[in-house]
C-alpha cells in the first residue's frame, strides 16, 4: 500500500477513514490525528498517527521516513502542528537527533504494530540494531504550543 514511500489510493482511502475515526479520541492506544499545513499551497494534510510513549515523553515518528509530506510540512513550519484527539491540542514538534531516536524507534514498533511492516528492523532486536537506520527515520518530541 506504500510503494516507494507513498500511499496508494487504497491506503489513502484508509487514512481518511482512520484520521477521522482517531480525531474522535475513541480508540485510544496513542492513536491521534495529526494535522499539518501545506507551506505553498496552505493546504492542510491530516493523517493517521500512533504517538510513541518513552520515558515519560511522547513522540511523532514517521513510519515511512524522511520523504513523508507531514515531516517536511512540519520542518516547513518550524514544528507546528495539531494533534487530535478527541480535542484539537497546538503542538510543537520538536525534531530529535538521529543519535537518540534509536531507543524510541524501538518503543515506537512495540506501540504502532502497523508501523513494522515499513521499519526495516524487527521489534524484539535490541536498540543497537535501531542505531543503524535512526537517522532515516524522523522523530519529533511532542510539546504543548501553549
Amino acid at each position: 500500500m506504500y510503494a516507494g514511500g507513498r500511499p496508494n489510493r487504497w491506503a489513502r482511502f484508509l487514512n481518511r477513514i482512520s484520521s477521522m475515526v482517531f480525531s474522535l479520541g475513541i480508540v485510544g492506544h496513542g492513536a491521534v490525528s495529526i494535522e499539518t499545513v501545506n507551506p505553498k499551497s496552505r493546504t492542510l494534510l491530516t493523517l493517521p498517527l500512533v504517538i510513541a510513549r518513552f520515558d515519560g515523553n511522547e513522540y511523532a515518528v514517521s513510519m515511512l521516513g524522511q520523504g513523508s509530506r507531514w515531516v517536511r510540512n512540519v520542518r516547513a513550519a518550524n514544528g507546528n502542528a495539531v494533534i487530535h484527539a478527541g480535542r484539537r491540542r497546538p503542538v510543537l514538534l520538536d525534531e530529535v537527533r538521529a543519535d537518540a531516536r534509536a531507543p524510541i524507534l524501538k518503543a515506537y514498533l512495540a506501540q504502532a504494530p502497523g508501523a513494522r511492516p515499513h521499519i526495516p528492523v524487527d521489534q524484539s532486536e535490541p536498540v543497537a540494531a535501531f542505531e543503524a537506520i535512526a537517522a532515516d527515520f524522523p522523530v519529533f518530541q511532542i510539546r504543548d504550543a501553549e
